[in-house]
């Protein structure tokens, strides 16, 4: 039985207020109407280029929904809410005695082994290796170590495929660019898990031979999360390439969504090339 394990990285914030779901529902990339008392839902506030400023999951407590967000960003998720609030009748703000909590809780909405959580005041420390090994072997990025604010896109964190992005809901800020994307197949950059022949710190360059193909994001033992341009990695293993991440060679997962990835990569490819002709 693993230990519950406060997790000092993440903050809450809760907003309130007669409104609290239409204004969250247009602006963040998951749909919050299907909210339920027991359940989580996962997505994320992007800028209007289409980048991740925070992920976030939510949850609904008495007369507000709570927000587990980065603590890196919290404030400025906060000021970005208040200035779009507008005459939303809603009320944000951080709230300092509440905390979130690993191995306990709500089903993570992204994966079925992916740790259990929780937001309430809590006392547990445990072992927050524990929650890294865990969140690892489910290929599940974590803001502040696979990546940070305003650094990626969603389907470059895997967020489209983990039910972090909602398509069919209406606006969110960020929607033109991400829809494009997923609708164009030019979203290259995927997060895969990988096995390493030796220990190696994060972040380093993923190369097969001089090519850069990606970053080694984090580790836990010979485990670890790489973002990765899948394309240039179907051509190193094609080539019969070694990968490399420093002095250890690196084994990428090939989930089964990737087939389909690169075909529809390709098949961009080919259409692009057509049009230019």
């Amino acid at each position: 039985m693993i230990q519950p394990v406060r997790l000092e990285h993440r903050s809450v914030i809760a907003v309130s207020g007669p409104d609290r779901d239409a204004f969250l529902n247009g602006i963040l990339t998951l749909s919050v109407a299907s909210l339920g008392p027991d359940t989580m839902g996962y997505g994320a506030l992007l800028n209007p280029q289409g980048k991740v400023i925070s992920d976030m999951f939510l949850t609904r407590r008495d007369d507000a929904i709570l927000i587990d967000c980065p603590a890196a960003v919290a404030s400025r998720v906060v000021e970005r809410l208040n200035l779009m609030k507008l005459r939303a009748a809603v009320s944000v703000g951080v709230r300092p005695e509440l905390a979130v909590t690993a191995f306990r809780g709500l089903p993570d909405p992204r994966a079925s082994d992916a740790p259990a959580r929780a937001i309430g005041e809590t006392s547990v420390t445990g072992d927050i290796g524990a929650y890294h090994a865990a969140r690892i072997r489910a290929c599940l990025p974590e803001q502040g170590t696979d990546f940070s604010a305003e650094e990626v896109f969603p389907a470059d964190i895997n967020m489209d495929m983990l039910g972090g992005v909602d398509f069919r809901k209406g606006c969110f800020i960020g929607q033109e660019v991400v829809s494009r994307m997923k609708r164009r197949s030019t979203a290259r950059r995927r997060t895969l898990r990988v096995q390493m022949s030796a220990a190696q710190a994060a972040p380093a360059a993923l190369k097969a031979g001089e090519e850069e193909i990606g970053t080694l994001t984090s580790v836990s033992g010979l485990a670890g999360l790489a973002r990765v341009r899948i394309d240039r990695l179907e051509e190193a293993v094609t080539g019969g390439r070694v990968i490399r991440a420093g002095e250890a060679s690196v084994t990428c997962d090939r989930p089964e969504w990737m087939a389909d990835e690169l075909s529809a990569l390709a098949r961009a490819k080919e259409a692009r090339h057509d049009a230019g002709r």
